[in-house]
This record gives structure tokens, sequence and C-alpha cells, in this order.
């Protein structure tokens, strides 16, 4: 599940941001509590911060360099939610986003391929915008949501080093694309505009401007067969937190003014969910355990990869962490460090969580702080041995 901010257009397009990680599947729990009355969290060990003001910022900065990307919109942080709508994947989560009283419209079921009692509740609660890359969801569509708008996802070029790609199983290939289109025509369902995602966590840019070429020669094949003028592109995500978010967008402003240089009424969708959430919230961990095996420190904590840190099995190099000793155990920053190694609480041999990473001496009741934790953290967790994810709670921080 996602979010999309709502841009107005002040020139010739306009454009939604659609936040893609910041929504959890259930309430986000991930992250760090501050002290309470100098304690920590009741009796909870795991605790999440949401950072509220960081999380406004970044909607801020996003805004700031889609102006590059875009110099004809400005940011509605009305309706409650940032001005977002959502981009959902399941009923679930479209009945989470209802149930926040989000209107409709705001969604878009971003499923290329959907189950029909799904399809069937979109239909009764009026989310009319979907995407999809085959005939057989075609034919569901037209049986059970005939007045659905369209998006085509279309599958781009695998050119930006992306740690996570989508095309082994989303998007029409080249040659599929006027097949499905004519098919939507035979069908009598409206196809308004194009989607694509380059990837997550992309490292090289240049991608959109091979997927907003494979966009355009869609839009004209549309043209060809005489189906309604498109008037939505979907630029997917792969924007990072961090300076390269900059990089995407000067990219992404670059490739729509060769492709799309005077659209009239084209609206741009795009998914930074990553860049808004994940400086946003920060998780804490107790120390459960330790020994001490030849030179290397060995730890317990209450959370690993089974949990919120399911994202460690692809990304090692982004763990920020800071360890938090206190109390009795205090002692000053020019303390010792030691190789140490960091294992989660379950009975899984894989379930280790640091490796080879310099601490100081802890304690049983010490904490580890984890930073960068908003994006695909205890969304993706379970319940394994017992440790249940979606049992953390979550603390909105609030700065003053």
């Amino acid at each position: 599940m996602g979010t999309f901010l709502m841009i107005a257009p002040t020139h010739n397009s306009s454009l939604f941001i659609i936040c893609s990680s910041f929504l959890h599947k259930s309430p986000p729990n991930g992250g760090y509590r501050s002290k309470v009355d100098g304690k920590w969290g009741r009796k909870t060990i795991i605790q999440t911060r949401f950072d509220l003001i960081r999380f406004i910022q970044s909607v801020a900065v996003s805004n700031e360099k889609q102006q590059e990307t875009n110099p004809f919109y400005v940011l509605d942080l009305g309706n409650g939610c940032f001005g977002t709508g959502f981009d959902c994947a399941s009923r679930a989560e479209i009945e989470t986003v209802l149930s926040l009283g989000v209107s409709p419209d705001r969604i878009v079921f971003a499923n290329t391929c959907k189950p029909v009692p799904h399809i069937k509740y979109a239909a009764k609660v009026g989310v009319n915008l979907t995407t999809f890359d085959s005939s057989c969801e075609l034919e569901k569509i037209k049986k059970w949501h005939p007045k659905c708008a369209l998006l085509i996802r279309v599958r781009v070029p695998e050119t930006s080093g992306a740690t996570f790609k989508f095309g082994s199983k989303f998007g029409a290939l080249p040659g599929e694309i006027i097949l499905l289109l004519r098919a939507s025509q035979e069908a009598k369902l409206k196809v308004i505009g194009v989607s694509f995602h380059i990837g997550s966590r992309a490292i090289n840019f240049d991608a959109f401007e091979d997927a907003i070429d494979v966009a355009k020669t869609t839009f004209e094949a549309a043209a060809k067969l005489g189906l309604p003028k498109l008037r939505i592109l979907n630029i997917g995500g792969g924007f990072t937190s961090g300076p390269k978010f900059t990089e995407a967008a000067s990219a992404v402003k670059l490739a729509l003014q060769k492709h799309f240089p005077d659209e009239l009424g084209l609206k741009i969708m795009a998914e930074p969910g990553r860049f808004f959430a994940n400086s946003s919230f920060t998780l804490a961990t107790s120390v459960i355990g330790k020994r001490v095996r030849y030179e290397v420190k060995e730890y317990w904590i209450d959370d690993g990869v089974s949990g919120s840190m399911n994202f460690l099995k692809y990304d090692h190099d982004e763990v920020v962490c800071t360890p938090l000793i206190a109390g009795e155990n205090c002692r000053t920053k020019e303390m010792k460090t030691w190789s140490s190694t960091v294992f989660g609480p379950t009975c899984d041999a894989a379930d280790i969580v640091l490796k080879g990473f310099e601490l100081p001496e802890l304690e049983v009741g010490d904490k580890l702080v984890f930073h960068n934790m908003g994006a695909y953290t205890s969304s993706r967790g379970n319940d394994f041995n017992g440790f249940k994810t979606s049992a953390i709670p979550t603390y909105i921080a609030n700065k003053n």
C-alpha cells in the first residue's frame, strides 16, 4: 500500500506523488521510543518512533525537488493526509485507507493481477482506477468492474541498477502492448494512461529516459488505434532518500521535456515512498543476551530478520545503528569498541542482524537503536517463533 500526493497544475500538466511505502500493511510498527518519565516504554521492550516533523519536512523537500522536474505545480497538503492519495494492492489495503476517511477517487488499485472478490469490492466502493498488463485481467475487469478506468503497465528496460527489479513479473512486453490496447478497445474498457517502474533503490536514473521513451511509444500506439487521448503517466518509484533524490528528479525532468514537451492536460504520478518514509522511523531494540567467543562480542536483541529487519537479507550496507547505554551502565563515547555480532531473537540460524560491527561492550537491558526504519520494515515482518512484529508499539515524536 502506498500514498500519492495531489499536485495542482499551474500550466499544462499536473502531478501526483505516490508514496508506496509510508503506510504499512498493518499500523506502522518498526522503531524507537524516547524515554517517558525516565522509563523505557511501560512493559514493552521494542519501541517505535514515528517522527512526524521529519516526514513533513521530507514532503516539503520532495515538492521542492519535483519542481525541478515539473515546475508547473504546487503541493496541496489538504484532506488530512498531506494531500495524499493511495496506491493499494488489495481489498484489505483499500479498506484501511477508506477507514481513514479518504475518498475512493484518491485510490489507485495498483495491482496488475487482482482476485475477483477484490475487483468486486473496488467496484462496490467506487475505486475506479486500476492497472493491468494481461488479457486475463481485462476479462476480469470487463465482467466485474466495467466502469473502471485503466492504466496499462508496461515493462521497461532494466537499466537502473535497482536492487529490486520488477520486469520479470510486471509489465506488458513491447510486442504485447498493441494487442492489449486493442483488446481493451474491443471490450469497451477505458484505458486512460500508462504505468511503469524502473525498480526499487535504483542507482542509474538515466533509466527514466529509457522508460519514458517506452511510455511515449505506448501513448502514440493508443492514438493510432483511435483510443481516446491518454492523460496519465505514472513514472513509478525507484527513488531513494538522500541526495540521489535530486539526481532522480533532474533525470525525470529531462526525459519528460524530451518525450512530452507540450502535452496539454497530462497528469503525472510518481512514487517517492522510500524518500518520504525511510528517515521518519527509528527502531529501538533491547539487548536480551550476550556471550564472548574469542575476540568477538555476541549479542541477542528482541527484533531481527524475521521481524522489522527483513530488509537485511538484501541491504546490510544500509544499516545505521547506534548503541544507547543508560543508567548504571552509562559509559563515555570514548570507550573501546569491539568487533561484534548481533543476532535476532528467533531460533533461525540466519537471523543475524549485524556481523563484524564495531560496538562498545553492552549489557542486557542496553539498547541498540536502528535509524532509517520507515520503508519496508515491519510491514514485511512475520510472527516466526511467536515474536510478533505486529505487536511492536509505535509512538509519535513531537519536536518543539
